[in-house]
């Protein structure tokens, strides 16, 4: 008996569903239990998902990711950056910018080949906020550090995605030296950047159009889940960013409509089975044979990545004098790191082909270790701060 798609598709709902359950009796986010999901169905464990079968659910990797970077636009509300001022975005950016040059560095000192350095160094800087957030409902944590590591949180991984895109850029430049002149080898990247904010800046307008003629809830949700796939696919049919014009999208929206704060409150209905799945496929993909062979990257990976986010976030809230308690222990709550990331590992991998599995296995191993600590830190570093009581 020939097992179909949909059935894989229900066995990975249900087996991420019952390990996310599982891993939360150790105090783990939900995430931590859909890629140990994948891991263990997938090829190089079970063998039930085989890797052909991975291959062809890397759709689901690609509407995960189109309503992850549409979600970070919402964040990008004016009135909101306006109240919060420049020192979360200084601090997101320094942070951020600082993880991603120290990753890129330090690979490149220990012999990694320049452009996986670089996009690994892009991968570097981005956060997620998931986990974070999960700790700070939890014991209702309340205090300047709680409301910094929100606001940078949210501008973060908008930062990651823009260093991402120009790396992607530099590098599939540098992979076709002989295809443009050096002012178009320069231009280009600048280019790809500026086309998928600008079409999506055109699709976020276009998409206020429908939302003054359908108000039904049902209705909503279909206008929102079609002008996302299809801001994905348009940018990948005219090679720009799907992850920027997604994400500039959703910020254009949030600034002009009435009704954004329903259609992204809808857009978080549809989006749970679609990221548990990309979390499981993700596993799944997870190369464990090679992790022997990449373990001294890895470790780089890490430790270069925990130093950039730490220090970059001690420094961008020195510069902006922002208080005492947020300059000691915000960046240890900066240092968990899944969807965004492992999202732009799967669009590294297709830049670099032929160092897809080394670039997968490196990010998504970091995500395991990142996701085991990353939740811890953040307790640890808002109870120090007096910000919760437990």
């Amino acid at each position: 008996m020939e097992l179909t798609t949909l059935f894989y598709l229900a066995l990975i709902l249900l087996s991420g569903l019952i390990f996310g359950r599982a891993v939360k009796l150790f105090k783990l986010p939900n995430v931590t239990g859909y890629l140990l999901a994948g891991i263990i169905l997938g090829p190089y464990c079970l063998k039930i998902l085989s890797a052909d079968m991975v291959t062809a659910l890397e759709l689901v990797s690609e509407m995960a990711l189109a309503f992850i970077a549409f979600s970070i636009g919402s964040e990008f509300k004016l009135s909101y950056l306006k109240k919060v001022g420049t020192m979360v975005i200084v601090i997101a950016v320094v942070a951020a910018s600082l993880a991603a040059i120290l990753v890129t560095v330090s690979l490149i000192i220990i012999g990694v080949e320049f452009e996986i350095a670089l996009l690994l160094g892009a991968i570097a800087s981005a956060t997620a906020p998931a986990a974070t957030v999960m700790v700070i409902k939890q014991y209702n944590a309340k205090g300047p550090v709680t409301e910094s590591l929100l606001s940078v949180v949210a501008i973060d991984d908008a930062v990651a995605i823009i260093l991402f895109g120009l790396s992607t850029a530099v590098v599939n430049t540098m992979q076709h030296p002989g295809e443009s002149s050096t002012v178009m080898s320069i231009a280009m990247p600048i280019i790809e950047i500026a086309g998928s904010l600008v079409s999506g800046a055109l699709l976020g307008l276009l998409f206020t159009v429908p939302l003054k003629y359908f108000k039904k809830d049902s209705n909503r949700l279909i206008i929102t889940t079609g002008f996302v796939f299809f801001a994905s696919a348009i940018a990948s049919m005219i090679n720009l960013s799907p992850l920027l014009l997604c994400m500039s999208m959703g910020a254009v929206l949030v600034n002009i409509s009435d009704s954004a704060e329903s259609v992204f409150s809808l857009a978080d209905r549809v989006t749970s089975p679609i990221y548990l799945m990309f979390f499981v496929v993700s596993g799944a993909d997870l190369n464990i044979s090679i992790l022997p062979e990449l373990g001294f990257i890895g470790i780089v990976y890490i430790v270069a990545r925990f130093i950039g986010k730490v220090l970059g976030s001690y420094l961008g809230s020195a510069v902006t004098k922002a208080p005492a308690a947020v300059r000691k222990y915000l960046g240890l709550t900066l240092i968990p790191q899944a969807g965004v990331a492992i999202g732009l590992s799967l669009i590294a991998s297709q830049s670099l082909p032929m160092y897809a599995q080394s670039i997968r296995t490196v990010v998504l191993s970091a995500t395991f270790v990142y996701e085991l600590i990353g939740p811890v830190l953040t307790k640890v570093s808002l109870k120090k701060a007096g910000e919760i009581s437990e």
